[in-house]
């Protein structure tokens, strides 16, 4: 870049900037700018004949005016009169003004372009560089589609100097960023893969930023990218720091491009060609072992360098998954971050490791650091670092180590931060549920859970508690003992009095035996809390003495004399007038079978998907990475009646994943559909709300070992050939969703849902290979009178290749009873 000449120094500007300084108050510093403006104003206006260096002056002098937080409404055409001076401060100032000041909708904009083009076709590459830079400060859609074409040609072209180039890239990727349907690289794009073997580094560094972020969006176009991404990194990892001296930054060579030669090696599956596989996972190693070594420097930024490109390898050997020995490897290297005195450190080890956690190669070394894990959960300053703590408990959690972590997290909870703690009750009470030993220990810990943190603990938990005692018979009394022994606390949570009277009112029969739990004293003990409740507790304690009596007829007075009081039956809530009253109707009048019949006991609730899990990670949001994401990738299973081995959300995992399906695919996660008015199975996944507003769900499907949706066990092949399609077909007569055909290259599925006379069925086409079908079309045919009740509706008409789920066509029938 050109010197600055000593004549430039602009002495007018220096006097007007020492002058705002010296100003005493805020009327001075305006007063003092006003005069300037005014003086200004009158040289653009009435001195025609200015030069560049006045024009450079008085443009400059503008621009701090605005820095200071001034209006400027005039001497943007000034400013552009500089872009097309031949000397590099005037150039300089002209696109510094056109980039802060000029709008993109200015009518200035067109004269600006093609000073811009001027400055490109120049081949003057410090004038391309202040063009590109303003192409990129200002970003706007009216330079995309100008210079969208032309900056790809500048990026590759042999005879552009590097400087160019490196400002081309970075320019590209700001209006990609900005405008992606406008940067088309086409013809371009090999030649701008191989940027990756620039012999300049600077030209790689700022390539590969570019190429990342088109790989992102169009993974296949790029993929020839991975070979030469490797190459480039074997040869930074295995030089010397003096081999690269101009990009060593703390004897760390290139550090910034190690990283995003890593980070861009994570938007693509592990490289199919052995050599290159075997090179990389040289270089992996490599960074690993040298993490082991001595520092060869005590400053603090040596540390930051090799800490950076460890912990990008270490992403990238978890996002791989292959590789039992790195992984093994990272875990081990994360677990001595655990206890280091750098916070930041400890915070990216627990991090890292949430993600080890769910692989099944690393899952029992991460477990192995459980008791430090557990101390940083309760000795760590910082709010986040326990958190991070928290989420790692959770990730490393299975049934031989259930009891510790929610005996610990409980632990926690009574002096855990406010802001964490209802995340921290989900997650006990997710862990409690899926992992359970017994169901008295999960009645006991969702007890606790109230106890010690009862305001924080959302219906869905309380919820849960009902449903599994309600289903499970050899528990109802212990929660019914348990329950009554928790209500004589003097203090106690309004959700455990929720808890404690639907428990009480369907199950206290079962403790009646007992005198220290007679029918009265348990009543007494209910209602001895019904004055401190809110009127939602109120209505549901009033529900649970109108069964006491139709379990104990013997506190029948008893309980009419608290329903006729005025308090009751004249209360001004009118739900609990309402219900005193029929209450104390029904109470009176009905008989003691129909009593019975009306106040029988609830039956077992039917199934459905949990809403905790998905309350967690909306607690999350949706931008956070949350370990709930991790659920379906445990190794161990853990539903408490012994489900499968799976989380309830392996469908957004298998979405996500970009790999080849294998042939066992259910691309449409239709397969494991429950039947219809199918009872609830006692060896089902206990994780179910049948409190939730949406119907019955089916159940989730297991992710296989490509990462893809498949609710068959291993051995089974789902693809059966067109002899068994009657076999298929025959499914439908007692469930509404399945898989319909299924071969090597397709699945077809269906999905249909009724409502008395009016259907609607959706026939869904899953691509099963890696390449899009092309001219792919559908027909349905109905034979006789069918076709005039049915009404069909395209809902799709483009192929996806991969694991990508099209749904084509819907059918909408409207049939007459």
């Amino acid at each position: 870049m050109p010197a600055v000449s000593k004549g430039d120094g602009m002495r007018g500007l220096a006097v007007f900037i020492s002058d705002i300084r010296n100003c005493k108050s805020k009327e001075a510093e305006i007063k003092r700018i006003n005069k300037e403006l005014a003086n200004i104003r009158s040289k653009f206006k009435g001195d025609k004949a200015l030069d560049g260096y006045s024009k450079k002056k008085y443009v400059c002098k503008l621009l701090f005016i605005f820095l200071l937080g001034h209006d400027i409404d005039f001497g943007h055409m000034e400013a552009v009169n500089l872009l097309s001076s031949n000397k590099y401060t005037e150039k300089q100032i002209g696109y510094l003004f056109i980039s802060v000041l000029v709008n993109s909708n200015s009518e200035l904009i067109r004269l600006i372009n093609n000073a811009i083009k001027n400055d490109l076709s120049s081949r003057n590459p410090t004038f391309m560089c202040l063009a590109l830079h303003c192409i990129a400060n200002v970003g706007s859609r009216e330079m995309a589609e100008a210079f969208a074409s032309e900056i790809p040609r500048i990026l590759v072209a042999g005879d552009t100097m590097d400087s160019v180039k490196q400002s081309a890239a970075l320019c590209l990727l700001r209006l990609y960023k900005t405008s992606p349907d406008l940067v088309l690289m086409g013809e371009w794009t090999s030649r701008v893969v191989h940027l990756l073997n620039d012999q300049h580094m600077g030209v790689v560094t700022a390539a590969i930023s570019l190429i990342t972020c088109l790989s992102q969006k169009n993974p296949d176009e790029f993929k020839t990218c991975v070979s030469l991404a490797v190459s480039r990194l074997s040869r930074i990892v295995s030089s010397a720091s003096t081999d690269l001296q101009d990009y060593t930054y703390y004897f760390v060579p290139a550090p910034w491009l190690s990283c995003k030669l890593l980070r861009l090696l994570q938007c693509y599956p592990p490289p199919e060609d052995g050599a290159v596989k075997g090179r990389l996972v040289e270089c992996l190693e490599t960074i690993l072992n040298k993490a082991q070594e001595p520092p060869k420097s005590k400053k603090v930024q040596h540390s930051n360098a090799k800490n950076a490109i460890l912990f990008e390898a270490i992403s990238l050997i978890i996002h791989y998954d292959s590789e039992p020995n790195l992984l093994v490897r990272a875990c081990n290297q994360l677990g001595q971050f655990l206890q280091h005195r750098e916070t930041n450190l400890r915070y990216l080890a627990l991090e890292s490791m949430c993600t080890l956690a769910s692989s099944e190669f690393s899952h029992e070394a991460v477990k192995t650091h459980i008791e430090t894990v557990i101390n940083a959960l309760k000795t760590e300053r910082d709010v986040s670092v326990r958190q991070r703590a928290a989420d790692l408990l959770y990730a490393m959690c299975d049934r031989s180590n259930a009891k510790q972590i929610v005996a610990e997290m409980l632990s926690y909870l009574e002096t855990a931060d406010y802001s964490i703690r209802e995340e921290m009750v989900l997650k006990v009470a997710i862990l409690a549920e899926k992992y359970a030993v017994d169901y008295s220990w999960y009645v006991d810990t969702i007890l606790n859970l109230i106890r010690i943190a009862g305001d924080y603990v959302s219906e869905e938990v309380w919820y849960r508690v009902i449903q599994i005692v309600i289903n499970r018979d050899d528990v109802q009394g212990y929660a019914a003992k348990t329950v009554f022994e928790a209500l004589q606390a003097p203090a106690c949570h309004e959700n455990m009095v929720k808890v404690g009277g639907y428990i009480l009112g369907e199950f206290g029969n079962l403790i009646a035996g007992d005198p220290r739990s007679s029918p009265l004293v348990q009543f007494n003990l209910l209602h001895s809390k019904f004055h401190l409740c809110s009127v939602p507790t109120r209505a549901l304690l009033l529900s649970a003495y109108i069964k006491f009596i139709n379990l104990f007829p013997e506190t029948k007075a008893t309980i009419q004399e608290v329903l006729r009081c005025d308090s009751q039956i004249r209360n001004s809530d009118v739900e609990l007038q309402q219900r005193a009253v029929e209450y104390l109707k029904l109470s009176s009048i009905a008989s003691t079978d129909v009593l019975a019949t009306v106040l029988e006991e609830m039956p077992p609730f039917p199934e459905r998907e949990s809403s905790i899990l998905a309350k967690l990670k909306k607690k999350k949001g949706p931008g956070a990475v949350s370990v709930t994401e991790l659920e379906d990738n445990k190794r161990e299973g853990g539903e408490l009646n012994g489900g499968g081995d799976r989380g309830p959300d392996t469908a957004a995992m298998a979405a996500s994943n970009a790999s080849t399906p294998s042939p066992s695919a259910d691309l449409l996660g239709i397969r494991s559909a429950a039947p219809v008015g199918a009872p609830p199975a006692s060896t089902g996944s206990l994780l179910v709300d049948v409190f939730s507003e949406a119907g019955p769900a089916a159940p989730s499907a297991a992710v296989n070992d490509d990462g893809f949706l498949s609710s068959a066990p291993p051995s089974e092949d789902p693809a059966p050939p067109l002899s068994e399609a009657d076999e298929l077909l025959n499914k439908f007569v007692c469930k509404n969703n399945g898989v319909l055909f299924e071969n090597q290259l397709l699945q077809i599925g269906i999905k249909s849902e009724y409502r008395q006379n009016l259907g609607r069925m959706y026939l869904f086409y899953g691509n099963k290979t890696s390449v899009q079908f092309a001219s792919f079309t559908t027909t349905v045919s109905c034979p006789g009178d069918l076709q005039s009740h049915i009404l069909f509706v395209p809902l799709c008409s483009e192929t996806k290749p991969s694991n990508r789920i099209t749904q084509w066509k819907a059918i909408t029938s409207s049939l007459s009873p």
